[in-house]
């Protein structure tokens, strides 16, 4: 194995690692928030909880991210390879809040159970599944995309991948936000909408590999062009 190849491996061993422990954080913070407000168990319709721990929660949503940026900062060099490692850093951490809630509290029972998933800018409610999915493909894009800058090629998104990411966005967050007052209201959350969940995902895994097949083009068009000359 080459040098350059362990350096990559040990970079993404160290973010996958992070992100498994910023999972752990993650789900301690919601094992003493169910431990105060759901001695019994954490069920739908919400509880409401004070307005000054409610602005605690939202505010270390945010602090979350950013510390996931920071470390894709750290880790990438390029907009692209941090991009991707952000991918990683953010699928990982998401799955493994749910691992580590599992083993702490033996919840989620299914993964078709219903969660509060964020607050920013609105609150998020869905099954657990949703999340997860997204997240491994998010985990496994930014795998792909790492490793294929790491070995030299190009990625170049087309207006058509900008599109396609952008309509998928648009369905997932639609999908999530919280139309039926579930928090608000302390009311039961409306039926989750999984065929946009998956119609958003289909547009996400299209958009990444007409980026990777219209960067290869380029690649290749760039090539010839400079053996021409």
């Amino acid at each position: 194995m080459k040098v350059e190849d362990v350096s990559y491996l040990s970079r993404v061993l160290t973010v996958l690692a992070f992100a498994a422990a910023m999972g752990y954080l993650e789900a301690a913070v919601v094992v003493y928030l169910r431990a105060l407000y759901y001695p019994e168990g954490f069920s739908f319709p919400l509880k409401l909880i004070p307005s000054e721990i409610a602005v605690i929660e939202i505010v270390r949503e945010a602090a979350t991210i950013v510390i996931l940026l920071a470390v894709a900062m750290l880790a990438g060099k390029r907009f692209w390879e941090r991009f991707g490692y952000f991918l990683i850093l953010f699928g990982v951490w998401d799955i493994f809040y749910y691992v580590w809630l599992k083993v702490a509290l033996g919840w989620p029972a299914s993964m078709f159970d219903n969660d509060i998933l964020f607050l920013i800018p609105l609150p998020w409610i869905g099954p657990v599944i949703a999340p997860v999915l997204i997240s491994i493909l998010m985990t496994t894009i930014g795998i792909s995309l790492t490793r294929r800058l790491h070995c030299g090629l190009e990625f170049r998104p087309p207006v058509l991948s900008w599109m396609l990411g952008s309509a998928a966005t648009i369905l997932i967050l639609y999908s999530f936000f919280d139309f039926s007052g579930a928090v608000s209201k302390q009311a039961a959350p409306d039926d989750y909408k999984y065929p946009i969940l998956v119609i958003g995902l289909i547009l996400y895994g299209i958009s990444y590999v007409v980026a990777v097949l219209e960067s290869g083009r380029k690649k290749k068009n760039l090539t010839q062009s400079s053996q021409s000359r």
